[in-house]
């Protein structure tokens, strides 16, 4: 039987004002995936973007979250599974009157890896509250998508 291996790194994160608790990080899983338990304030989420490379999935665990794949939008509540075909533009916003929570698997998750540790804050162990909410710095943002290699689409203007 092969040994665990979990390193020593911090496993929660304020991304975006998503607290984000880090489960298995790719390293961990002998490359495979990444698998992050998040907790969504309403109206917080990941804008428009794509990645080729790097399949995504979401499972969510409680409240409402609106997706957008691929132009078509999806309103998807506790016990939905939303995959992202790879390269899909994509997009995601807790909806409805509370939290959601939801499970994001990355596979291999490397990309992501980088980017949501890399862009984020780390908080303490164990923390549950979601954090202060500040401004998403656009420019931090797109500029650790392109490190990274993930495109964020820019807003198109209402026809």
């Amino acid at each position: 039987m092969q040994e665990l291996t979990v390193t020593d790194r911090p496993r929660t994160y304020n991304v975006l004002n998503i607290l984000m608790k880090f489960h298995a990080f790719p390293e961990e899983v002998q490359g495979k995936y990444l698998l992050v338990e998040c907790t969504v304030p309403v109206g917080a989420g990941a804008p428009p973007n794509h990645h080729a490379g790097e399949t995504e999935a979401f499972f969510v665990l409680d409240g409402q979250v609106g997706f957008m794949v691929d132009g078509e939008e999806i309103l998807a509540g506790a016990g939905d599974f939303v995959p992202v075909p790879d390269g899909a533009v994509h997009a995601f916003q807790a909806v409805g009157d509370k939290p959601a929570r939801l499970l994001i698997l990355n596979a291999p998750g490397e990309m992501h890896d980088a980017f949501f540790t890399g862009l984020g804050t780390p908080l303490p162990e164990g923390q549950t509250d979601l954090p202060d909410p500040v401004e998403p710095d656009v420019a931090a943002i797109v500029a650790k998508a392109t490190e990274t290699g993930m495109t964020i689409v820019p807003p198109q203007p209402a026809a």
